[in-house]
């Protein structure tokens, strides 16, 4: 990549953002002028980019001015008020948010899985969720070998996924309850206490009685792996995990596959690593995969119920893997296009 790009991270002060940031730096990434943007709120806060301190500035549509990729995650509501201005500036967004990503008109990427996807933008590519980003490239090589007829999908997200308050919230709780057991605590951005608790709520209830969130993975599998015939169903939890998202994953597959062959396929696919031998403890927990750009498989067994099942556990850094790394990488195939 000998071209240099000016590049502008918009929620630089959030969680997924300074991910975002560390990523660019880390990975090398070709930068020629760097503008970390926010909202109002942490606007005027400094950040750290290649060694040089930077303020934050507050994101408005001439900040984009002379960009050429923006990275965003600030919010859907500021993604759908400030993406199209960016584009109109001819600034390419990667977009970390809901808004765009069910849009036929956005591509929905995650490179391993169909970077081909990425030269049909018109301005804004949609980074997927991160519990679907995570899956996904877990799911691909099973799909190209032996289709996919259904998936039952259970996960166990970290509170970082919310946000750092979140995070926050949860230490404040667990120090309350480990201070006095009977403490009531305060309960601010999670719907329940999360300190010793799960949470079988990801945001807000539709009236089929799946959350948002538990449909996001649905659709977003969906165009990620261009087929639209997969039955899925999920239930996504909060648990009291700082970082790293777990999911319990059974696929029915369209011809058989033995578990054997899946920890082959799964062990040649880029950023995937196979962590499976149970017998000597060998599986991934949330703990192994903070700052590893892979995402760790294991428990991967056939599915005694059924003729074609294969049962896998996934685990991933939900800000790195599943939000920052994701996009940088969409950056790179840009510029290499």
């Amino acid at each position: 990549m000998s071209k240099k790009y000016n590049v502008c991270v918009l929620g630089a002060t959030g969680m997924v953002g300074r991910e975002m940031i560390k990523v660019l730096e880390q990975r090398d990434f070709p930068v020629n002028q760097f503008l970390p943007l926010a909202s109002e709120r942490t606007a005027g806060t400094k950040v750290t980019f290649k060694g040089k301190e930077y303020t934050v500035e507050l994101a408005e549509p001439g900040s984009f001015e002379g960009m050429e990729i923006g990275l965003f995650s600030a919010g859907a509501k500021i993604s759908e008020k400030l993406a199209p201005e960016a584009v109109k500036r001819k600034c390419i967004v990667i977009d970390n948010t809901s808004h765009f990503r069910m849009d036929p008109n956005v591509p929905l990427i995650v490179p391993e899985v169909n970077g081909h996807a990425i030269k049909g933008h018109k301005g804004i590519i949609a980074n997927p969720n991160c519990s679907t980003a995570q899956m996904v490239l877990a799911l691909k090589p099973i799909y190209d070998a032996a289709g996919i007829e259904r998936l039952v999908i259970s996960t166990y997200q970290s509170t970082s996924g919310w946000g750092k308050e979140a995070v926050a919230e949860m230490y404040e709780q667990t120090k309350a309850v480990l201070a006095d057991p009977s403490a009531k605590v305060e309960v601010k951005y999670l719907p329940k206490r999360i300190a010793f608790n799960v949470i079988p709520q990801i945001d807000s209830f539709l009236d089929n009685g799946y959350t948002k969130e538990e449909l996001k993975m649905v659709n977003e599998t969906r165009k990620i792996l261009e087929d639209d015939s997969i039955k899925i169903t999920a239930t996504t939890v909060r648990v009291p995990v700082a970082i790293g998202h777990s999911e319990s994953v059974n696929i029915q597959t369209k011809k058989k596959i033995s578990a054997a062959k899946v920890r082959e396929l799964l062990s040649k696919f880029p950023t995937v690593k196979v962590m499976d031998d149970p017998a000597k403890g060998v599986y991934p927990t949330p703990i192994d995969c903070v700052g590893s750009d892979d995402t760790l498989v294991g428990r991967i067994r056939e599915d005694i119920s059924i003729p074609n099942g294969i049962e896998m556990w996934i685990v991933s850094d939900n800000l790195r893997r599943g939000a920052a790394l994701n996009a940088v990488l969409i950056a790179e195939r840009l510029s290499n296009a």
